[in-house]
């Protein structure tokens, strides 16, 4: 018996056929595409505005709206990997698995520049409409003006009076209306930065609120407490209400995250299964001299 062993130290051919991921990368994103749009017009379909009632609620078509995407996907995913194994001419399953797997990730690549692109483009829109708008208000600015120029304006007249009203800490009595005001709003300001009257700051309030409304400075104060009361209530409740926001937000962005790696997760799962069946599958023979 003769054996003749070969030892080489050639470097091993290229087993990968870009050619065939891209064709099923492109073919995984246009059978997915096509599959979604199926879906819109599915779901459009099942809308009747004229008949109360027989239009599925927003959660109905949310749910559906995204197993949909799911098989879509899906099947856009095993169509691709076939394709790419099928293409790439390998009899080895593991070759066409590597195939099904780099289609997965190109599809996902060309997915999210074209969700990049539509986002700038809807982008360009919103600041093309924003821009617009600002022209034709300013042009609307210009038409105006002559029309106004027709009116009396005194500037020396109203700094003098923006002046006096925000001239303050005077008797309340001798103040003008507009000097009253002024003053309530700055110490009111005030308070809503500190989060808390001063002594000073609430017997100044109380007694402008008197002579301001004409009523006895007890009942002022009165009022001003309620008002504080009211006020304090409010700010927790909305303390507490942006504190429910923001876990809430932050639940749903966990469980989004969960969901897009399940989906890719699932995606590169189809990818393998299309890529395994569309291997070629040979008979190989091996034959044996023995001597």
């Amino acid at each position: 018996m003769s054996q003749t062993v070969v030892a080489t130290t050639d470097k091993l051919p290229s087993r990968v056929s870009w050619g065939a991921i891209l064709s099923g990368g492109l073919v995984a994103v246009t059978v997915g595409a096509m599959f979604n749009i199926l879906g819109v017009a599915i779901g459009a379909g099942t809308i009747e505005p004229t008949i109360p009632g027989e239009t599925p609620d927003a959660s109905t078509f949310g749910i559906a709206g995204a197993a949909w995407l799911m098989v879509s996907n899906l099947l856009g995913l095993a169509a691709g990997g076939y394709v790419a194994a099928r293409l790439s001419g390998t009899a080895d399953d593991t070759d066409g698995v590597l195939h099904g797997l780099s289609v997965w990730a190109i599809a996902f690549l060309i997915s999210a520049v074209m969700l990049g692109n539509v986002a700038a483009g809807t982008a360009r829109g919103v600041g093309a409409l924003v821009q617009g708008a600002a022209s034709t208000a300013t042009s609307a600015a210009a038409e105006a003006m002559p029309q106004a120029g027709n009116l009396t304006f005194d500037p020396e007249a109203l700094a003098e009076r923006l002046q006096s009203s925000l001239q303050g800490g005077g008797d309340p009595a001798t103040m003008t209306e507009d000097q009253r005001r002024a003053e309530m709003t700055r110490l009111v300001a005030e308070r809503a930065r500190s989060g808390a009257f001063t002594p000073e700051a609430r017997d100044r309030l109380t007694a402008l609120a008197a002579v301001e409304f004409g009523i006895p400075q007890d009942q002022a104060a009165q009022r001003i407490a309620e008002l504080e009361a009211e006020a304090t209530q409010m700010t927790q409740r909305a303390e507490t209400e942006a504190r429910r926001a923001a876990e809430a937000a932050a639940q749903a962005a966990s469980i989004g995250a969960y969901w897009i790696f399940a989906t890719l997760l699932l995606g590169a799962a189809a990818a393998v299964i299309g890529a395994k069946v569309g291997t070629r599958k040979t008979l190989l023979l091996a034959s044996r001299r023995y001597g």
